[in-house]
Order: structure tokens, then C-alpha cells, then sequence
């Protein structure tokens, strides 16, 4: 099917849901295959908002002809509303919040998974695998944030701002007052600036889960966790021994998934499936263009590799 017969037809819509997820209200994006052969659970990166990715959700299973049921799963406080009431949740109880909503809602099912994730999703998705092997089959990291940059002046300064609490609040009354805009001028706003690229869904996204405190604050204590944990050393040996069953995409000019460690990885581990997008950037999601590309090289991933072994 090609991509002009794609885009003849409306697209399937992915439905948001609320799921409680060990007592936590989760956001979810979800698009149900009538006979699916697979199911895709996709990580996001941090901010962990899943209405940013629902165009490439909504691509992604049309470039997969239907045949591929796929949830969107958000994390625990990066949400509309403040269910949990300011508290900050770390790496580790994320990547806890996504194991239990496996053993929740797909335990029982009689496909295979595989986990999609981008920026520190990717991470989360690498360590997720490690802990359901038997359930998970796949695993696929999209502009990978899997150790600290330190030739990265970015990374340096958001590191600074998120390990002092001083800084993060301050920042995260900052943002939050942008909220006591109108909707349509914070939609101005980000539309002649950041996001003038932006895809409608990337904006809304920002509007209505970006210029609240509690996710900000959870955004920032994410990243201190992040940065902490990602001193470690990639587990090269893990990644030797599943090569055939990981795949990664790299950006240029991306300072979370740099091409040192596109190189690194493609000489600790010669096997593994590795490209490199060069038309977009490490926020793919927020445009509909970047979301379609990324989309599609995850659809021939499936495809080519996994799908023909199920029929």
C-alpha cells in the first residue's frame, strides 16, 4: 500500500483513555486492530505527554495496514490534571508505573509486544525488555537518550536546573503562569515562536498539560533521576546478546542521542540494526511531517523483520 493510498483515506483516530495503573491515573492513546497480529506499547520521551505523539500513533498504524494494535502509555503525573496531588516520581518508579500496566492490561493477551520508545523512553523501553522477556519480542529506540552528553551545553544547563530544587520551582512557576492565558493567546504565542512548525496535537498538547506546575516540577525531577542513573555504562552485554531483536534510530544535531553514541553502539555491539533520519529533529512528534517519517521507518522495522515470521 502506498503512501498516496494512505493518505486518499481518513486516518483510524487513536482514542485517549484514563487508565488507574497501580492506583495512578494514566493517560493512554490507544488505536485496536480488528485481528492484530502484534501490539505496539510506545514509551515516551520525557515530558511524557502522549497527545505529542498522536500523529505519529495514527501513522504509525496506517503504515502498518491495520494489522497492529498500539497504546501510547503517558507517565505517571505528566497529565492534564493533578491526580497525585505535587508528588515527583523518579526513573525507576516510571519505568515500575510501565512493568505493572503490562502485567495490568497485557498479560493476558496472545500476541507478541513490542516496545517503541523515544528519547528516555528508549531507555526505559531497554530496561523493560530486560524484565519481560518472555511477554516482550521487540525493542525499538527512537532518537535514544541512553547516557549523559557531556560535550552537550544543553544537557549541562537543564542538568543544573533540575538538580536544585530552588531553580526547578522557580522555573515551574514560571511556565505555570502562561496557563492564566487565554487558550487562544498561549496558542498564538506558540505558534509564532517554539512551535511554528508544530502540528495542531503538538500545540494542544502544550496548552493544556505543559503550563501546569505539577508537570513541570515532574518533568525536571524526572530529568535529575535521568541524569543520575545515565552516569552508568550502557549494559553492552545485554544489548550483545539480544542484537537481533533491538534497533535504534539516531538524528544529526541530536544532544540526548548524539552520533558518538550511534558509533559507540555500532562498535560494542557490530550487530545491531542502526540508522540515522537526517530530515528531522529529536522532538519528531511535534510536526506532522517528523511524525509520518519516524512512523514509517518503525512500520518497515515491523514489517520487514517481525510481521513475515507471523504469518
Amino acid at each position: 500500500m502506498g503512501r498516496n493510498q494512505l493518505d486518499s483515506k481518513p486516518k483510524r483516530p487513536a482514542h485517549f483513555r484514563l487508565c488507574n495503573v497501580s492506583s495512578y491515573n494514566t493517560e493512554l492513546l490507544e488505536i485496536r486492530a480488528d485481528d492484530p497480529k502484534m501490539h505496539v506499547l510506545f514509551i515516551p520521551g520525557n515530558p511524557g505527554v502522549v497527545t505529542f505523539y498522536k500523529d505519529f500513533v495514527e501513522s504509525l498504524y496506517e503504515f502498518l495496514e491495520g494489522n497492529v494494535s498500539i497504546t501510547a502509555i503517558g507517565y505517571v503525573s505528566h497529565t492534564k490534571k493533578n491526580w497525585d496531588h505535587g508528588r515527583l516520581f523518579s526513573l525507576e518508579e516510571q519505568i515500575d508505573h510501565k512493568m505493572d500496566f503490562i502485567k495490568q492490561e497485557l498479560e493476558n493477551i496472545q500476541v507478541p509486544i513490542i516496545l517503541v520508545g523515544h528519547s528516555i523512553g528508549s531507555y526505559i523501553s531497554i530496561d523493560m525488555f530486560k524484565r519481560s522477556s518472555e511477554k516482550v519480542t521487540y525493542c525499538i529506540g527512537l532518537y535514544p537518550f541512553l547516557a549523559l552528553n557531556l560535550q552537550s551545553t544543553e544537557q549541562y544547563i537543564i542538568g543544573k536546573i533540575a538538580a536544585s530544587r530552588v531553580s526547578s520551582v522557580a522555573l515551574s512557576l514560571i511556565v505555570a503562569s502562561l496557563g492564566f492565558l487565554p487558550r487562544s493567546a498561549l496558542r498564538l504565542i506558540l505558534t509564532n515562536s517554539a512551535g511554528k512548525s508544530w502540528s495542531a496535537a503538538a500545540v494542544e498538547a502544550t496548552c493544556s498539560h505543559l503550563v501546569q506546575y505539577h508537570t513541570i516540577r515532574n518533568v525536571l525531577f524526572l530529568a535529575m533521576t535521568e541524569f543520575r542513573k545515565l552516569t552508568e555504562t550502557p549494559d553492552w552485554a545485554f544489548m550483545r546478546d539480544n542484537q537481533e531483536k533491538l534497533a535504534f534510530l539516531f538524528g544529526v544535531d541530536d544532544y540526548w542521542g548524539p552520533l558518538q553514541m550511534y558509533e559507540e553502539i555500532s562498535k560494542q555491539v557490530p550487530g545491531i540494526a542502526l540508522s540515522i533520519e537526517r530530515g528531522h529533529k529529536h522532538a519528531f512528534s511535534c510536526t506532522e511531517a517528523g511524525s509520518s517519517c519516524v512512523a514509517k521507518y518503525v512500520a518497515n522495522l515491523i514489517k520487514n523483520q517481525l510481521l513475515p515470521s507471523m504469518q
